[in-house]
């Protein structure tokens, strides 16, 4: 699927602490590298050296990738033991350089540097009180209204901890937090458990990651995954951690595991590689097909085509050849330049598919152009039927947390059944993940799968 027609992550975080004054920049840069897949719209790294003059902060932020934002001369002035950085796409603000994170807040007590993880479901509450107070606004997110209210709240509070703890006390939503004050990291995940974020060492020196592929980046060890409402510190002295957020209830973001998460992490004790083979597993019981061959839609379908080929029998081969060279699709102007783009980023094995009945596995169908255009194609080149397999069940409702899902009227099954939909895509047979599987796929971890059934962890109406 094409990025046009794939939902987006909203961020994705990083931060260490070098005790001992090795610069920070080079290992947040390949951090975020790692993460690049979680947001590709802007980035940015802010460092504070711990051991000079309070405040001493150098931050560098650009539109693209991290490889384009970055060369070894920037990362070079970037002087500091400790760093956060950020990559970004958007789902509240625009795309701009004005919101690129990390966001940096000078007050009357310091400096302080955020970077934001998720979505806010009270942001208009929450600036209406800082309006009211004086408050002006350089961007459009709720990430600077988190960070103002903790600047706000430093003012009164005896540390930067207090201070955060007041203002995650306001906030709901979802929301993975790294934040640097010249003498600490800080990580603070959302008390569902909405949004991942876990904890590495690497010798001396420690790391908070939206996920524990960043970790295999920088050479770190997986220590654990923070728990859900709490606000951890890493300093000097040490680290320690403030539980008062904490709950019962949790909601994990199902689509980590369905596509957001790369596959060699591992969130809240589940393997995404296992919980994407589980899907398609799940999916050859759910709705078996006669066919000669299961293939994936690179990448996001291959693991579960994996899945369902050892589940069903039916052998497993590659139909697509991708171009890893062509630009991302999104970024042309029209949609037949995009479709254009579509097929110089896939083509077709001819030899894999003439003359054979094909599964085709994609972890998703949000408007159902792109899964059209590769049954044209696999028809083109020669496959007597495609039979459609989707690793998740019917997107119906929109997300309010930080994952791109289009209103009801762009998602295709909001209005259609699975037989208006197959009709459209001009697929042999459609088949979806049932709700039900959900839990299977992920042993049993308490999940949020609003965009499939509804049923919000929060009231969103604030």
């Amino acid at each position: 699927m094409t990025e046009n027609d794939k939902l987006k992550e909203a961020c994705g975080v990083f931060g260490i602490f070098n005790p001992h004054g090795e610069d920070a920049a080079p290992s947040v840069y390949y951090g975020l590298s790692s993460l690049q897949h979680r947001g590709q719209e802007s980035c940015g790294i802010a460092v504070f050296d711990t051991e000079g003059p309070r405040g001493n902060m150098n931050v560098h932020r650009g539109m693209g990738l991290v490889s384009e934002v970055f060369t070894e001369e920037t990362l070079q002035k970037l002087k500091g033991n400790l760093g956060i950085g950020h990559v970004r796409y958007s789902t509240t603000g625009g795309t701009a350089l004005t919101n690129a994170q990390p966001l940096v807040l000078n007050y009357a007590k310091g400096t302080l540097a955020l970077a934001h993880n998720g979505n806010l479901v009270n942001t208009g509450k929450l600036k209406e009180e800082l309006e009211e107070s004086g408050a002006v606004f350089q961007t459009t997110t709720d990430s600077e209204v988190i960070a103002c209210h903790i600047a706000r709240e430093r003012v009164h509070s005896a540390s930067a901890e207090e201070a955060i703890l007041k203002t995650a006390s306001k906030i709901r939503g979802a929301y993975g937090l790294v934040i640097a004050s010249p003498r600490k990291l800080i990580g603070v995940r959302d008390p569902f458990g909405l949004k991942p974020l876990c904890l590495g060492k690497r010798k001396d020196s420690y790391i908070i990651a939206s996920e524990s592929c960043a970790l295999s980046a920088v050479s770190a060890k997986f220590i654990r995954d923070i728990q859900p409402g709490e606000i951890i510190t890493i300093s000097r002295s040490g680290i320690t951690s403030n539980f008062d957020l904490c709950q019962t209830r949790h909601a994990h973001c199902v689509f980590e595991y369905i596509y957001f998460a790369r596959l060699d992490s591992t969130m809240d004790g589940v393997s995404v590689y296992d919980a994407r083979l589980k899907a398609g597993a799940a999916l050859a019981k759910a709705h078996p097909a006669e066919a000669d061959l299961v293939v994936g839609v690179p990448d996001s379908g291959i693991t579960a085509a994996q899945g369902y080929a050892q589940e069903s029998g039916i052998p497993f081969g590659i139909a697509f050849y991708k171009n890893s060279y062509v630009g991302r699709t999104f970024i042309k102007p029209t949609q037949k330049e995009r479709e254009s783009s579509v097929r110089l980023k896939l083509s077709v094995l001819k030899s894999a598919v003439k003359d054979k009945n094909i599964v085709l596995i994609d972890d998703s169908i949000v408007r159902g152009t792109t899964i059209a255009n590769l049954i044209r194609l696999l028809k083109h080149a020669g496959a007597l039927k495609v039979h459609v397999r989707i690793s998740s069940p019917p997107f119906l409702y929109p997300c309010y947390f930080g994952t791109d899902v289009p209103s009801n009227q762009q998602l295709i099954a909001s209005s259609r059944s699975a037989e208006e939909i197959r009709q459209l895509i001009g697929a042999d047979s459609l088949g979806y993940l049932n709700v039900e599987d959900l839990k299977s796929m992920t042993d049993d971890l308490p999940l949020c799968k609003a965009c499939f059934d509804k049923q919000y962890p929060m009231d969103i109406s604030v």
